[in-house]
C-alpha cells in the first residue's frame, strides 16, 4: 500500500509505509494518508474474533503496512504488548451502566498513548533498515502531557534514534511533569516551554520546515522525524483497538456481528477519533462517533457550524491533555472528505488567518459520521462524582469528559444503541482533580493525593506512578517558545 500527502494537489507522489513512518511529515507540510482504506469482510471478522490482541494488531497493521512482513509485525506487537509492558489483555472493557468503557491506560505510562508508542519504535527501527537510511533519527515531540512520557518510554535507549520532547510548563499535571522530567535514557532531552501546547506544536512544525536545521542535520548525519499522531506510524496502531474492541464485544456476547456500535472519544488533537473513523471505513459497523471536547471546544464548534476558528481564548483545564486549539489530525479527515485541493485551501487559511470554513456539502458529509459535544469544568467534576457514587467507577478527568458527552448525545438524540467510550488515562495521573471532584480535601503533596485516593477508592495505584516519588528529576529547563530551535540544535550537537 502507498501513501500520499493531504496537501498534494497535483501529481501525487506516492510512498510506501516504511518511508512515511521514517519521515513523519510530508515535504509539503501535509500529513500522510493511505491511498486506499483496506476492507474487512465477514470472514476477516470471524478470524479476528478468535485472536488475541497481539495477533489482531499484527493482522490489522499488516493491511496498512504492506512492506512489513507478517513475522516482523508479530514480533513488534509481541515486544510492545507482551507481559513485560502490559497486563493480559493489554486493553480492558468495563461495562458501566449500559455502556462499555474501553480502558486504554494499563500500559507503562498509564495513558492511552502507550497503545501506539510502545510499538512505534519497533516500526521506526525497521523503517530505517527497509529504506536504507544511513542517518540516525531525532524524534521531535510536542506534548500536552501523555504523548511525551509514552514516547520517551518507548524510545529510551533505542538504537539509532534519539528523542526530544517539549511540553507547556503550566499545561500538564504534576504527575505528568514528573514522569517526563525523571525519564531515564542516554538518548533523550525534555524541555518545558513558557506557553501552551499549541505553541509547542507550532514550534515543532516550524522546526520541521526549517531549511537551516535540515542542512545542519545533513552535516551531522541526522534527520528529523515525529512521534506525534502526525506520523502515520503513531496513528495506525490506534486503529487496532477499535477493530479489536468490536471483535471482543462479539466474543463476550455483548453484541452480534453486524450490530451497530456508537463510539465516544475524548480528544484534542483529533487523532484518537480519526483512528476510529478509519476503523469504520474499513467496515467495522460503527454508527455515530461522538467527539468529546473540554472547555477548549474548537472541535465541537467546528462540527456544529463548519467553521474552525482558533482565534479564541485558550483555557487551562482539569483535562490538560485536551487543552488544544489546533487539532492536527482534522486535516486528514478534511482530505478524506473534501479532497486535496480544498484541504490545502483550508490549511492555508488556518495558517494565514487562524480560521477556515468548509462548504455545506463537506459539513453534511462529516455530520453523517461525527457529532460534537463539550464538557465544562463543573460538569467534569459532577461526572467523576456521579459515576463513582452510582456505579463505583473511578474515572480520570479526560474519561469524564467522554462519559458526560456520551450522555448528552443520548439525551439529545434518543439514540440508545450500544456505546463504547474510550478511557484515556488512569485516574491517578490526575489524582488531585479526581479527589476534588469527589468532594475530598486535596493534600498539598502530590503523592499523598495518590495515596488518599487509593485509601478512598481501593483502586490500585499503578506501580510506575507510585514509584515516581523516589525518582530524581533529570530535566528542569524552562525556555521561551522562541528558543525551541536553539534547544534542538544544542541537543543535536551533543549526539554522537
Amino acid at each position: 500500500m502507498n501513501y500520499i500527502s493531504t496537501r498534494s494537489e497535483t501529481g501525487r507522489i506516492k510512498h510506501p509505509s516504511a518511508y512515511v513512518i521514517k519521515q513523519g511529515i510530508a515535504d509539503d507540510g501535509g500529513l500522510y494518508v493511505p491511498e486506499t482504506i483496506p476492507q474487512l469482510n465477514e470472514e476477516d471478522f470471524r478470524t479476528l474474533i478468535k485472536m488475541n490482541y497481539i495477533d489482531r494488531a499484527a493482522y490489522i497493521l499488516g493491511l496498512f503496512l504492506t512492506d512489513y512482513t507478517k513475522e516482523e509485525l508479530t514480533a513488534a506487537a509481541t515486544a510492545a504488548y507482551g507481559r513485560r509492558k502490559f497486563p493480559s489483555p493489554p486493553v480492558r472493557l468495563s461495562q458501566v451502566a449500559n455502556d462499555y468503557v474501553l480502558e486504554l491506560w494499563h500500559g507503562p505510562t498509564s495513558a492511552f498513548k502507550d497503545m501506539a508508542l510502545q510499538i512505534m519504535p519497533h516500526l521506526m527501527s525497521l523503517s530505517l533498515k527497509k529504506t536504507g537510511e544511513e542517518r540516525d533519527a531525532l524524534i521531535l515531540v510536542a506534548t500536552s502531557g501523555d504523548t511525551g512520557k509514552a514516547a520517551l518510554e518507548g524510545y529510551a535507549d533505542a538504537d539509532r534514534v534519539s528523542i526530544q520532547v517539549f511540553y507547556p510548563n503550566e499545561g500538564v499535571s504534576n504527575i505528568q511533569k514528573k514522569q517526563m522530567a525523571s525519564q531515564s535514557g542516554k538518548n533523550l532531552c525534555v524541555t518545558a516551554i513558557k506557553g501552551n501546547f499549541d505553541d509547542a506544536q507550532s514550534g515543532v512544525k516550524a522546526i520541521f520546515a526549517d531549511k537551516d536545521i535540515e542542512k545542519a542535520f545533513l552535516d551531522k548525519n541526522l534527520f528529523l522525524s515525529s512521534a506525534n499522531s502526525i506520523n502515520w506510524g503513531r496513528l495506525a496502531p490506534q486503529i487496532v483497538y477499535y477493530v479489536s474492541s468490536y471483535c471482543e464485544l462479539i466474543k463476550l456476547k455483548k453484541i452480534k456481528l453486524g450490530d451497530k456500535l456508537n463510539v465516544t472519544v475524548p480528544t484534542g488533537n483529533f487523532g484518537n477519533i480519526l483512528a476510529c473513523y478509519i476503523a469504520k471505513k474499513m467496515g467495522v459497523p460503527i454508527g455515530k462517533m461522538v467527539c468529546a471536547s473540554n472547555r477548549n471546544k474548537v472541535l465541537t464548534d467546528f462540527l456544529n457550524t463548519g467553521v474552525y476558528d482558533r482565534r479564541r481564548t485558550f483555557y487551562t483545564t482539569f483535562s490538560p491533555s485536551m487543552d488544544i486549539l489546533i487539532s492536527s489530525n482534522l486535516e486528514r479527515l478534511l482530505f478524506m472528505v473534501a479532497g486535496a485541493a480544498r484541504c490545502a485551501k483550508y490549511m492555508r487559511s488556518l495558517s494565514e488567518n487562524g480560521i477556515f470554513e468548509v462548504e455545506k456539502e463537506v459539513l453534511d458529509a462529516i455530520k453523517e459520521d461525527f457529532c460534537g459535544f463539550f464538557c465544562d469544568e463543573s460538569s467534569t467534576k459532577d461526572t467523576i462524582n456521579s459515576y463513582y457514587k452510582s456505579y463505583n467507577y473511578l474515572s480520570d478527568t479526560h474519561t469524564a469528559v467522554g462519559l458526560f458527552c456520551s450522555g448528552e448525545y443520548k439525551r439529545q438524540t434518543g439514540d440508545n444503541s450500544a456505546m463504547l467510550i474510550a478511557s484515556t488515562a488512569s485516574p491517578y495521573k490526575f489524582a488531585p482533580a479526581v479527589l476534588s471532584s469527589l468532594g475530598e480535601t486535596v493534600p498539598d503533596e502530590e503523592f499523598e493525593a495518590l495515596r488518599k485516593l487509593n485509601r478512598l477508592s481501593g483502586v490500585r495505584i499503578p506501580s510506575r506512578l507510585s514509584s515516581l516519588e523516589r525518582k530524581k528529576v533529570r530535566f528542569d529547563k524552562i525556555i521561551e517558545k522562541a528558543d525551541m530551535k536553539k534547544e534542538v540544535m544544542e541537543f543535536a550537537s551533543k549526539l554522537k
